[in-house]
């Protein structure tokens, strides 16, 4: 069930976009049910001591990959704020997004990225982990750019993408090592390990690399720029981002990385002062934002600066501070940013500059953003509050550098900046005097789109007047995965006494407000503050990367394929030559006595060789030289035939028909080439000889590989094809099954590469199309060839895996059959009489073969595992079957759909500078 649980919200983002259709409330309502459903799961299951829900399955035993899930305290915690959150926002966004917005494409967004945060929550494997933690970065920069029209939106989603996922990279690497060092990637491997772990001379890098994931993705300072720029995504997704997800993952990391590798030096100089940083400067910087969602940004930074110096200040008492705070954090920020939008939405604009006395029109928001930003700010009685003396409390402990004062006095004075920051939103917003007229006359919102602020702000009020009986018990059962089974004795409550950490916050209240009345003379150090730096640097740098790109590019290519083929021939030939010059290996030439005296393999060599000259040497006549090089094609199809390979021989002679087509419909894209400056012949003797020493290099380490005695796989498969694979065509056995996942990594890029030529083709208008064939003779013989062709593809599939054939040569007969009927029918034949297009009949091939992998899993086998067997058909007999035959179905329909996409389409387009075709 827990995996169950983690697939559901990737299984219904699938079927999300098709939904539209049936009305807009059903998507919204689909999305709803998957956080219920999570949610009841999460509370019908808690894992309380001596309750352990895991899963683990084998994925890539080899790398010590496996689909491991664990359900601790830990994860239990985010799992409930995950999908709670997650409802709140599904409903919040039923009503502030319009009828204009895609909402099928916006609620699978955000099931993607619920069901990515909750696989990094839920992984007990570091490189699970990692899997679900780029998945997060790239759903998030889906929901940031989902207004993609607006440049904001573009450039905030591409910062967040750029920056977390180089984060992602180095922290991957960090991974890597500590895996090495451990000698496992299970989490709860490495959390065992932690005195090996940190007695390793690697310990330091590998720390330093994974902190660098954190903070990028918590925003940590000095990669804090990418998340005010975020907040051009819809107010539900930063709601969403800000409280539950995505900005949540580094200090997640945090608290689970924190029993293998805190208690040290490092961990404290590293963790410490960047959380320290991040808290300050996100305070102050909060405090002159005029935008609304950008005061909610940096208050954002801010408190994960907070929950990361708790990390760092490296004691179990400041650890727990840290997870409460992560809980209170998560309700008043939901809660405020949703506020936010509610006033966005009614009222057209988020200044600040002219949002002013709100109180008259929208009085059930004013209590709500109110009451949800004192608890941000720590007034008692509410839940911010409580782990603000918490705070107060870890730093008075603390003596970083020998000092007793100097944390107290900077963790009191990023407090006060927020009491400024919070009473600066409330004031301006809701109770100063209008300035300037609003876009829109303000009103509250519909019912339902203010009931999820209201529940958060009664959480705010619950949690701080009664902490024991609402949050007490999910922080304790939480903490073992933090700190280990033995708790420091803690109590939640509202009144400790009168206490230094209690002085220290009602003070905080009254300099906050001085901070807020005396803002403008202070502004003095925000105008010389580069508070833009970091995106400014990310920006010229972004631009300096592709300036090099360019130069790199028109270094190496003119636009023109031969330059580009000659940087790759030369640089290939290098790396060849490497391993001779850097290592003393025998290098040793073929022995030629052994050299082979067919007399048909010497007349294909012949052939081959003339017909290959015969290209080059009519190059300007480009009919006969596309005919010579269909030659030099149609010589390897006869060679595999010399060395008794039917199955490479019935594919090369299908892909030399296709290729052929292919490059007839191109021939009119080329210029019409003259004489009238004749090429140099140094440029031609350059090319021949960079040509000839690359063919003699290939040439001569094939022959030497052919003549050296080593062990071969041939024999494992000859020997495993048929009982393993149910199927006695070995080549096809190893496609289907032994290297499915290869065959299943190539149709994904053949299917890529239909998608984009026929998108590079956009620009250029489609051909009319011609209403009769323009040969008769063709158009009949077309319509003979079209049944056979089906009829010898369908044969090659059925037969491919007991005999020569196979899905991929299938569907390249059918594939060539189709072309016909496009040459004699012209091309909107396939528009007219194709059922179906073929960038979906290569999508349903990617699916079909997908489906296939997964559905090993349901009978505890890897991915792709195939099952063969006989079926009883009583007077019928037996019927063979093999559930590779699915994928190679797949294989089949991919081929043939990007095969009819890529011609189709170059064969409609027209070059719209010349007007014709």
């Amino acid at each position: 069930m827990l995996a169950l649980m983690l697939l559901l919200p990737f299984a219904v983002a699938v079927l999300l976009p098709f939904s539209g259709r049936l009305g807009l409330r059903l998507p919204a309502w689909l999305a709803g049910a998957v956080c219920a459903g999570l949610l009841g799961w999460l509370v019908w299951h808690a894992p309380w001591p001596g309750l352990d829900i895991s899963y683990s399955h084998r994925w890539l035993p080899a790398l010590g990959l496996r689909f491991s899930l664990s359900l601790d305290g830990l994860g239990y915690l985010f799992g409930l704020l995950i999908a709670a959150i997650g409802l709140l926002v599904v409903v919040y966004a039923r009503y502030y997004l319009s009828r204009a917005d895609s909402l099928p494409r916006f609620y699978s967004y955000l099931l993607l990225f619920m069901g990515a945060m909750l696989g990094v929550v839920w992984s007990d494997n570091l490189l699970l982990l990692m899997v679900f933690w780029e998945l997060t970065s790239l759903s998030s920069f889906l929901l940031i750019g989902f207004w993609h029209e607006g440049r904001q939106a573009r450039i905030g989603a591409r910062m967040a993408l750029t920056v977390t996922g180089a984060g992602g990279l180095a922290m991957f690497a960090g991974f890597l090592l500590l895996g090495d060092i451990v000698g496992s990637f299970d989490l709860h491997a490495v959390i065992a390990a932690r005195a090996q772990i940190q007695a390793d001379p690697w310990f330091p890098l590998a720390l330093g690399l994974i902190l660098l994931g954190a903070f990028t993705k918590s925003a940590q300072f000095p990669f804090h720029f990418w998340l005010p720029q975020a907040m051009a995504a819809p107010t539900p997704v930063s709601a969403y981002l800000h409280s539950a997800t995505m900005v949540k993952a580094g200090v997640f990391l945090l608290a689970r990385l924190y029993p293998a590798l805190g208690g040290n030096d490092w961990w404290f100089s590293m963790v410490a002062p960047v959380g320290l940083a991040t808290l300050l400067v996100g305070a102050y910087c909060a405090l002159y934002r005029d935008d609304l969602k950008g005061l909610l940004a940096y208050s954002t930074i801010s408190h994960l600066g907070l929950i990361t110096l708790l990390f760092g200040l490296d004691t179990p008492e400041a650890a727990i501070a840290g997870v409460f705070h992560i809980i209170n954090h998560a309700i008043f920020k939901a809660g405020l940013f949703m506020t936010a939008g509610i006033i966005d939405h009614e009222t057209g604009t988020r200044d600040m500059r002219v949002l002013r006395g709100l109180y008259r029109f929208m009085p059930v928001t004013t209590v709500l953003g109110t009451v949800a930003a004192a608890s941000m700010a720590g007034v008692p009685l509410l839940n911010g509050f409580l782990s603000k003396e918490m705070f107060y409390a870890q730093a008075l402990a603390a003596q970083p550098l020998g000092t007793t004062w100097l944390l107290p006095a900077l963790a009191w004075l990023a407090t006060a900046l927020s009491v400024a920051y919070s009473v600066r939103f409330v004031h301006l917003v809701f109770f100063a005097r209008p300035v300037a007229e609003l876009p829109r006359v303000p009103h509250e919102p519909p019912r339902w789109m203010r009931i999820p602020v209201e529940l958060l702000v009664l959480l705010c009020v619950a949690v701080g007047m009664a902490p024991q009986y609402t949050v007490d018990t999910l922080l304790r059962l939480a903490l073992p995965s933090v700190i280990g089974e033995t708790i420091p004795s803690f109590e939640l409550a509202i009144w400790h006494g009168w206490t230094t950490p209690l002085a220290m916050s009602m003070a905080a209240l009254v300099v906050g407000l001085l901070i807020y009345r005396f803002m403008h003379p202070l502004g003095m150090f925000e105008r010389r503050m580069p508070v833009h730096l970091g995106s400014r640097t990310f920006a010229t740098a972004m631009d300096e990367l592709i300036r090099l790109a360019r130069w790199l590019t028109q270094l190496s290519t003119d636009e023109q394929l031969r330059p580009l083929l000659r940087w790759i021939v030369v640089l290939t030939l290098l790396a060849g030559l490497l391993p001779w010059w850097a290592y003393d290996a025998p290098r040793r030439l073929p022995d030629w006595a052994g050299w082979p005296d067919d007399p048909g393999l010497i007349g294909l060599t012949l052939m081959m060789t003339v017909a290959g000259l015969l290209t080059v040497w009519l190059r300007h006549r480009r009919l006969l030289a596309m005919l010579m090089l269909a030659v030099v094609g149609l010589t390897v199809v006869l060679s595999f035939v010399q060395f008794a390979s039917p199955d490479l021989a019935l594919t090369q002679l299908a892909v030399e028909i296709a290729s052929t087509v292919l490059l007839l419909l191109a021939l009119r894209w080329l210029p019409v080439p003259t004489d009238a400056q004749p090429e140099p012949w140094w440029p031609r003797l350059r090319d021949a000889v960079l040509a000839l020493i690359a063919g003699a290099g290939v040439f001569l380490v094939l022959y030497s590989v052919l003549q050296s005695p080593q062990d071969s796989l041939s024999g494992f498969y000859l020997e495993h094809a048929l009982p393993l694979g149910g199927g006695a065509n070995v080549v096809n056995v190893i496609l289907v099954d032994f290297r499915g996942f290869d065959t299943l990594g190539e149709i994904t890029v053949l299917a890529i590469a239909g998608l984009l030529l026929v998108k590079l083709l956009d620009d250029y208008a489609a051909v009319p199309q011609p209403a009769k064939p323009d040969s008769l003779l063709l158009a009949t013989m077309a319509r003979l060839i079209l049944p056979f062709a089906l009829l010898m593809s369908a044969y090659l599939y059925l037969r491919g895996h007991q005999a020569p054939g196979g899905g991929f040569v299938a569907g390249l007969v059918t594939a060539a059959g189709l072309l016909v009927q496009h040459i004699a029918y012209g091309s909107g034949w396939a528009a007219r009489h194709m059922p179906v297009s073929g960038r979906r009949l290569s999508a349903l091939g990617l699916l079909v073969a997908v489906g296939t992998g997964l559905g090993s899993w349901l009978f505890d086998k890897n991915f792709l595992t195939s099952g063969h067997g006989h079926l009883d058909l009583g007077w019928l007999g037996e019927l063979e079957w093999a559930s590779a035959a699915l994928f190679d179905l797949g294989v089949y329909l991919v081929v043939v759909g990007a095969t009819m996409a890529m011609l189709t389409r170059l064969a409609a387009t027209q070059d719209p500078q010349e007007g014709h075709h």
